[in-house]
């Protein structure tokens, strides 16, 4: 492909999507410009004006969770504003950087080892490289490339995931895992439900998935997005980012967004649809969006706690109990991330389909 023309449509999708050369083989070709099927219409572009200066999500250290007044941040944080970041979290600094670096190794594999990996070639279906965010039925493509890892605990498929990264992977969910459970103690408490069962632990967040997100180098990034404007439908989320920066949230004002400055060792946690679905609205599953970079290629690393496979999501019954009436109905999880990964993200709509 000619890095001087405009790429024509099917070309650009067998070169980034089926050859699995990604988003980083274009990066790769010195563009002038992005090509057009990454080029945002200009209302949906993120208008730096809207960047609100004086609003940042919340810090809460972590370092004492018996601590009620820790308890109520988390709780206030994920019903406000749905994000914060937590510091003194326990995962050591070297766990979070080896991780971080494993991404950029990862990517920077030639070609024909990254496509291994691909859904038809990988050699395990707990393993796969994409693009985008679904390729084949977005208006516009995404300046992103995604490792996702689908962990189960005592699945000897990790063995087969990339000698380059699957280690550094492991540990980083090996001591993320205890977080996240902590996190769903205090937020469910919140909830007035008394204890975080195996039953509850299965039904929000028996599933675990890693994603090493790769956004390459971007000669407009004014023009894309890395990824556009959504909420997660996980329970919750915990992300680890670099100190590039990009990461921008809904703020609590109509029409601005903050950005999520990196703090190192810090992670961001954010609410996911299935918590705002659980919680009959009292936290709040939030829009969020990367915009690339010019100037450096930025990684993150986001743990996705959320339902099994064959779970149903809906209002808890504690939340009910004192007869307030349910926002969404029982929607079988499947279905939900189906409906999910049947568009092009499109910011809060998702939850429209769990609505009564």
């Amino acid at each position: 492909m000619s890095s001087s023309s405009p790429f024509d449509h099917n070309d650009l999708m067998d070169f980034v999507v089926k050859q699995g050369n990604g988003v980083k083989g274009l990066s790769e070709m010195d563009l002038k410009t992005v090509p057009r099927q990454y080029i945002q219409h200009p209302e949906e572009r993120l208008d730096k004006n809207q960047v609100a200066h004086d609003e940042s999500i919340p810090v809460i250290d972590v370092s004492n969770w018996d601590d009620p007044d820790v308890a109520a941040s988390i709780c206030e944080a994920a019903s406000k504003w749905g994000f914060f970041q937590i510091v003194n979290h326990g995962i050591p600094l070297e766990v979070l950087d080896n991780v971080k670096e494993a991404a950029h190794k990862f990517f920077e594999l030639p070609t024909e080892d990254r496509r291994k990996y691909l859904k038809e070639n990988s050699p395990t279906p707990t393993v796969q490289l994409s693009t985008s965010h679904s390729p084949s039925v977005e208006k516009v493509l995404e300046w992103k490339d995604v490792l996702m890892h689908f962990y189960v605990p005592g699945d000897e498929s990790t063995n087969l995931w990339p000698p380059v990264s699957k280690d550094q992977v492991l540990e980083h969910i090996k001591w993320a895992k205890p977080v996240i459970r902590k996190l769903m103690e205090v937020l469910l408490k919140g909830l007035n439900v008394k204890e975080f069962d195996e039953e509850k632990e299965s039904l929000l967040t028996g599933a675990c998935t890693l994603s090493l997100n790769h956004y390459s180098i971007c000669p407009n990034p004014e023009l894309s997005y890395g990824v556009g404007p959504h909420s997660d439908i996980s329970s919750i989320t915990i992300l680890l980012q670099d100190d590039v920066g990009g990461l921008y949230v809904r703020a609590t004002r109509a029409g601005q967004w903050i950005h999520v400055t990196p703090i190192q060792g810090a992670l961001v946690v954010n609410i996911g649809d299935t918590l705002q679905i659980a919680s009959n609205d009292r936290y709040k599953s939030i829009e969020h969006c990367v915009i690339p970079n010019a100037a450096e290629n930025r990684v993150s690393v986001p743990i996705f706690a959320s339902p099994k496979v064959g779970g149903v999501v809906g209002p808890l019954p504690e939340v009910l109990k004192n007869g307030e009436k349910p926002i969404y109905k029982d929607v079988p999880w499947s279905a939900y991330m189906k409906h999910f990964y049947s568009k092009g993200h499109d910011g809060k709509k998702t939850i429209e389909f769990a609505k009564i």
